[in-house]
């Protein structure tokens, strides 16, 4: 009985082909939008995750002041000393790797090109906790960094803006007030939250502070990058550092904390959960238009009823059960909605691929969310096509065989 119900809605559909379109339209824009919402938002939640990944792995990062933003300045507030990372890696456990930073942002000269570059100044270990890796040349080593070397490290934007297309290694460049042999090209990274990661050069921390900077106080330490170990709880590892920090900076138990502590395990976290929530909201924005659809199928089904009265009074006279009429325009309206939801699906995956590329996400295939937004197209042929088909059960044979 479903098979043959089945048969006649797509009879009756193939007869007007275009009213049939636009019936199932608001259907199949409203799965294309929920699947391209939902698909995207999905991609942008990995890009975030990735993109703070990149940074460093359980990456915490220590700078002076309260927080970030300007309300949270570090204006007056003594930066970290060398000692400070040195009690940290000896006395709190956890910590796979450290390294204290120095960083300026300052004028870099190749030839008669020069720019504006960020320059960090820290020890070899900083490549291993940031996920730095070589596209050329070598890192400087513990040695480089006893004798204050001057050499460096740069990344794939300095190259271009001072090198070109020339191959940077063993070139001098003027970096602030000293010379720098260049001994390593760094891995592309792309942006991140902060900027371009790629615009940087990386340099013996001792040379920073000799040559670069000099040294003007032992509190020159910008901030101090740590590496936890696996397994390790971040949240109990932060305390344990905010404990010594408070002690080594003479803070009082009424003192807030003259410094921070970032988390790109939290960071991560929260963005990802923030993304997620904005998808499931333009989601929701989205489904509205499955309602207006499921109330245009509901309209054209009522026309239809009626279009087709003398037929429905045929099938009753002759012995048709109220049930199979319900059953046949319940089934019609159910392909209709499928129909459109089939083709919403195709269209979301054609634009997820097109946009994915266009807006640099992950596409992320979900089957999952294919597969609700088809049952849900479903569910609002049953929904609004309930009415109409009741209506046409609960007439009269003798009323409809007389119907004009």
């Amino acid at each position: 009985m479903i098979w043959n119900a089945f048969a006649i809605a797509v009879r009756e559909i193939g007869r007007n082909l275009t009213r049939a379109f636009l019936t199932v339209l608001g259907v199949f824009i409203g799965v294309a939008a929920i699947i391209t919402m939902v698909t995207l938002g999905q991609g942008a939640t990995l890009a975030v995750k990735a993109q703070i990944s990149s940074l460093g792995s359980n990456l915490l990062t220590l700078r002076p002041g309260a927080g970030f933003g300007a309300r949270t300045s570090s204006a007056g507030v003594p930066h970290f000393t060398e000692k400070d990372a040195e009690s940290l890696s000896d006395q709190i456990a956890g910590i796979a790797a450290l390294a204290p930073v120095r960083a300026a942002g300052l004028s870099t000269i190749y030839l008669h090109n020069s720019r504006v570059s960020s320059v960090t100044g820290t020890t070899p270990v900083y490549f291993q906790i940031n996920k730095w890796n070589l596209a050329d040349g070598r890192f400087f080593t513990d040695a480089d960094l006893r004798a204050g070397a001057a050499v460096c490290v740069i990344g794939n934007t300095v190259r271009k803006e001072l090198f070109g297309s020339e191959n940077p290694l063993g070139a001098k460049i003027r970096i602030g007030r000293a010379s720098c042999e260049v001994i390593g090209l760094l891995k592309t990274k792309g942006q991140a939250g902060m900027g371009d990661q790629d615009d940087t050069i990386i340099v013996p921390l001792s040379a920073m502070q000799r040559r670069l900077l000099g040294k003007t106080s032992s509190h020159d330490i910008d901030q101090i990058a740590i590496a936890a170990q696996d397994g390790t709880d971040s949240n109990a590892l932060i305390a344990e550092i905010t404990l010594l920090l408070r002690e080594r900076r003479n803070l009082r138990s009424n003192q807030d904390n003259n410094f921070n502590i970032f988390d790109t395990r939290q960071i991560a976290e929260t963005l990802g959960a923030t993304t997620q929530l904005m998808t499931m909201l333009l989601a929701a924005v989205a489904a509205v238009s499955l309602l207006v659809g499921g109330i245009g199928i509901m309209n054209i089904m009522l026309v239809s009823v009626t279009e087709r009265t003398r037929e429905i009074g045929i099938r009753l006279a002759i012995g048709a059960m109220a049930g199979e009429v319900l059953l046949q325009f319940l089934v019609e309206a159910v392909t209709l909605s499928c129909i459109g939801g089939l083709l919403g699906i195709l269209l979301a995956l054609g634009l997820c691929v097109g946009l994915a590329q266009v807006i640099q996400v992950p596409f992320n295939f979900n089957i999952q969310i294919n597969v609700i937004a088809f049952l849900f197209s479903a569910a609002v042929g049953i929904l609004f096509g309930y009415t109409p088909a009741r209506r046409a059960a609960r007439l009269n044979p003798i009323d409809a065989l007389r119907h004009e």
